[in-house]
């Protein structure tokens, strides 16, 4: 189009450009925001480990889990908690309320929908650089992720997961767009890729896999006249990789004396198993059998095919399986919902739109309406499955940080005000909001946030953690619930029964526990007294789980 004399057509089409951008990644963040609110305020308490380091960092009391605790790294985001520490230092996380909601939910959830609209702005430049119709593909791919539960459910969680599928989504539209451009190889596709990863790796453990997407692209594409150039560019992206994450490295082994996080440790992650190769398998079939065959049926025609697209194809296929691989080998999670597969979604989405719009034109007329018609009955089958997981989801969320910070928390300050020992002591599996609202030193049994109890995990020698905790740590108040009374043997201990008082045990099985020679007259009845009345408080958090519990955590007695 020529150029007007005031430059309006040049005008108009980029104000068109834009519109167009808007709305492909306004939409489906529009539904995913949409979606995420079905889940109300609810945020898993494994975030609140998290926020409890956020807040020792941000004041000064170092990486801890509480003032004056031994620095363990009890985290394994240290990328996203870095997020956390700045919007504390910008007053904007665990300081007060947003227009009446707590900016411990406000603020991770915003960043969250921030960081995902980033994803699909990621699958726009996809979608541009490969198809005809990027507004369109991206709204459908967007909105195929935005409906599903375990993509929602995990990136508002109050964890990383939406900086992960950012991370994984963008070294996507990188390499594609380098593809079609003919840039693969150039030094700024090798710099950008080398940083996601590094943001990748430092966002989650399991995102080191992300530092073999150029190298793998480059590997794919490779052809014999560009081996020095691909050479040079693949040692480039794995240095500008290394850099930051050997810095982190560097600081962790000062620090912690590890070479890997401590949570890590705890969970005693080994080498993958002949199960790993099934666990794939999840992931089809929580999104139906159906869409998974109709967008393999999409993508292999599009590979069948020699071409630029194809190229394009293979690369962007290249995060998604090492998202696949990730989640494959990474032992099964107890939370539910498929929380490791977050960066699957966005991306599996992605190539099968993308590959459905690029073989579409090959079909005739009769063929399309065939396959429109198994698309539909395929949503409806996964869609159907959707509904179900939301449901359960909302009637009982995963572990909710208000839940813990109420029972294992106040509900606990509550008792050491009647028991009168120095230095009160509180063990317990579920130490998120107790780390950021318990007057108590917590001691966490898990061992994510404690050095001498990973080690117990690690070679899984549950007798000697039993005996460091009744011995050596001798905690005042010991709180169990029935997974992790069966797991640790603790309840059937007999040192527990002869030096532990049963204070309580709730409608939902947790049970409390306090020293006897903690105890002093009428002590126990007192604790008994306050058990009752908190259980009230409980069945009132347990009959709105997915509502917040005050404008801030805090240490305060319920």
């Amino acid at each position: 189009m020529a150029r007007g004399v005031d430059g309006a057509p040049d005008d108009l089409a980029a104000a068109a450009w834009w519109v167009r951008a808007v709305v492909a990644v306004g939409v489906p963040t529009a539904a995913f925001g949409a979606h995420a609110l079905l889940y109300g305020r609810w945020i898993v308490d494994d975030a609140g480990i998290t926020f409890a380091y956020a807040r020792s960092i941000a004041t000064g009391a170092g990486p801890v889990l509480q003032p004056g605790a031994e620095p363990v790294e009890g985290f394994s985001n240290p990328a996203w908690l870095g997020l956390l520490v700045l919007g504390r230092w910008a007053g904007l996380f665990d300081r007060g309320t947003w227009f009446g909601m707590p900016d411990y939910v406000a603020f991770p959830k915003l960043l969250a929908l921030v960081l995902v609209a980033g994803v699909f702005a990621c699958c726009y430049a996809v979608a541009i650089a490969m198809t005809r119709r990027p507004a369109l593909v991206t709204v459908v791919a967007g909105l195929v992720t935005a409906v599903v539960p375990s993509f929602v459910i995990w990136t508002m969680s109050g964890l990383e997961n939406a900086l992960l599928a950012l991370a994984a989504t963008g070294t996507a539209a990188v390499l594609v767009r380098a593809v079609v451009a003919g840039r693969l190889l150039e030094p700024s596709t090798a710099v950008w890729c080398g940083l996601l990863a590094a943001v990748a790796a430092l966002t989650r453990p399991d995102g080191l896999v992300y530092a073999g997407a150029f190298p793998l692209a480059v590997l794919l594409l490779l052809r014999r006249a560009d081996l020095a150039r691909a050479a040079r560019a693949t040692a480039l992206n794995l240095l500008v990789f290394a850099v930051p994450v050997g810095a982190y490295l560097a600081w962790r082994i000062a620090v912690f004396g590890e070479y890997l996080p401590n949570t890590a440790i705890a969970k005693s992650q080994g080498l993958p198993g002949l199960a790993a190769a099934t666990r794939p398998g999840e992931l089809v079939t929580y999104i139906g059998w159906p869409a998974a065959l109709l967008a393999v049926g999409a993508v292999g025609a599009v590979l069948a095919r020699p071409g630029i697209r194809r190229r394009a194809l293979v690369v962007l296929l290249v995060p998604l399986a090492l998202a696949v691989m990730a989640f494959g080998v990474l032992a099964p999670d107890w939370m539910g919902q498929l929380r490791f597969a977050t960066p699957v979604w966005p991306l599996a989405a992605l190539a099968g739109v993308v590959a459905a719009v690029v073989v579409a034109p090959q079909f005739v007329a009769r063929a399309r309406i065939a396959v429109v018609v198994l698309a539909m009955i395929a949503a409806a089958v996964s869609g159907l499955a959707f509904v179900d997981g939301l449901r359960a989801f909302r009637a009982a969320p995963t572990a909710p940080l208000c839940l813990v910070a109420q029972n294992t928390g106040w509900t606990i300050n509550s008792y050491a005000e009647i028991v009168d020992v120095p230095d009160p002591v509180l063990a317990a599996p579920d130490i998120g909001g107790a780390a950021l609202v318990s007057n108590l030193r917590v001691v966490d049994i898990v061992g994510l946030a404690d050095r001498r109890i990973a080690q117990f995990w690690a070679v899984g020698d549950i007798a000697g953690l039993r005996t460091h905790l009744l011995r050596d740590v001798r905690p005042t108040f010991l709180t169990l619930n029935p997974d992790w009374a069966r797991l640790t043997g603790l309840a059937v201990d007999p040192r527990l029964v002869a030096g532990y008082d049963k204070i309580a045990t709730s409608p939902a099985g947790v049970t409390d526990w306090v020293r006897r020679d903690a105890l002093g007259p009428g002590d126990l009845d007192a604790l008994r007294i306050r058990a009752a009345e908190a259980v009230v408080v409980d069945e009132n958090a347990r009959r709105s789980p997915r509502a917040s519990c005050g404008d801030v955590l805090v240490p305060a007695a319920g």
